[in-house]
């Protein structure tokens, strides 16, 4: 299963790819919303790890495109943030997210996570 990271925090980057790698996924890093865009439009991943504060453009907008756009709006993203708040996790669901994992996130139980809630998307 391919999955793109979208990230800016190289430390984050780092940890998560490693901890999704060794969940069995093909990880794909994108630094930057504007990089996501286009990488989920050239590889088509089967699901997206999107980060809601980056810079250039912030995770929900590149959600909201990729649900607008019909090349990528089948693509499952889960918002992988520090952003907490009830009403951010509502508006990331809203958005069409398929689920939402808040930093600082387990490295161990990641992987587990993301297919978690694909099971549930």
């Amino acid at each position: 299963m391919t999955l793109l990271l979208v990230e800016d925090d190289i430390d984050i980057q780092i940890v998560a790819r490693r901890a999704l790698k060794r969940a069995g996924f093909v990880v794909a890093v994108a630094g930057n919303g504007v990089e996501a865009l286009t990488a989920a439009r050239a590889e088509t991943p089967d699901v997206i790890l999107l980060d809601w504060m980056m810079p250039d453009m912030d995770g929900p907008e590149v959600c909201r495109q990729l649900k607008a756009d019909p090349a990528t709006s089948g693509i499952p993203v889960i918002f992988l943030t520090a952003r907490s708040q009830q009403a951010e996790i509502a508006r990331g669901l809203s958005l069409g997210a398929a689920g939402y994992i808040v930093k600082p996130f387990d490295a161990l139980t990641l992987g587990d996570e993301v297919r978690q809630m694909l099971g549930q998307a």
